[in-house]
């Protein structure tokens, strides 16, 4: 795999729950797979499994990335909407992007802290990929992250005001290692019987790029699947929604990232 090193990269840390890590499947409804890779457009660096190498972004995004000691959900990721941001970034910015996967199905935003828990790992992986492409000489022009998590904290009844406080306390540190800006994917509907709320920590996600200059909303259009058909099961969509999901955030950020 061919990596050219006089052009300019943008590193994405791809970070959430199981919505980012991805949980895609087809159906006779809905036959559509994830798309393929845009000759030239993206990378994934598998800080865990192959840390020694770029390859190719490819669907299921990150499907090898499992740490036991951190972010470990192994035979879980079926399809993200990964590979679809890419492709679309890439169309509005010419930039060529190295993905990082860093999600963790079933994880709440408390989990997401620097306390040893999921953000020390996605930290950790940030670190290992900048060595390597320090290594490599490897050009970075741009750090950011891509958010899609909060369904468990709707589960677990998290406030608004906690769910900001931690977010916030989240992205400081993130920032601390480097990450410009936070592309934020809002959450969608729950589908289940068990009366679960989301509507509330959307909320918080909506205000939150009004509270915080370097966070930016990308994509809202969960929200509106669940009374289209487009969800498998109580938490979850079809590769569709992924493919639909991706390519917006993936033009947003692309747009705005070009306008700067």
């Amino acid at each position: 795999m061919e990596v050219t090193m006089e052009k300019e990269h943008d590193l994405f840390l791809f970070l959430g729950q199981s919505n980012m890590a991805g949980r895609g499947v087809t159906s006779p409804q809905w036959p559509e797979s994830a798309p393929a890779l845009t000759p030239g457009a993206g990378y994934e660096y598998r800080a865990i499994s192959d840390p020694g190498r770029l390859h190719p972004a490819s669907e299921p995004f990150g499907v090898n990335e499992n740490n036991p000691d951190g972010i470990c959900e192994p035979g879980m990721k079926t399809g993200s909407m990964v590979t679809a941001f890419i492709n679309a970034y890439y169309a509005r910015t010419k930039i060529p992007v190295i993905g990082v996967s860093a999600s963790k199905g079933g994880s709440a935003i408390g989990q997401w802290q620097g306390d040893g828990d999921y953000l020390s790992d996605a930290l950790m992986r940030l670190k290992r990929t900048g060595k390597f492409l320090k290594e490599q000489e490897i050009t970075v022009r741009h750090r950011y992250m891509l958010w899609c998590q909060g369904e468990t904290d709707g589960d677990l009844g998290t406030s608004p005001e906690d769910y900001k406080a931690r977010f916030t306390n989240m992205f400081s540190q993130l920032r601390e290692k480097g990450i410009e800006t936070c592309f934020l994917i809002a959450i969608g509907e729950y589908n289940g019987r068990k009366g679960f709320d989301y509507s509330e920590i959307r909320r918080a996600q909506l205000e939150l790029p009004k509270e915080l200059p370097d966070v930016v909303l990308v994509c809202d259009a969960f929200h509106a699947m669940r009374a289209r058909g487009l969800m498998k099961d109580d938490f979850h969509y079809y590769q569709t929604a992924y493919n639909e999901v991706g390519t917006m955030a993936g033009n947003a950020a692309g747009e705005f990232v070009r306008r700067l």
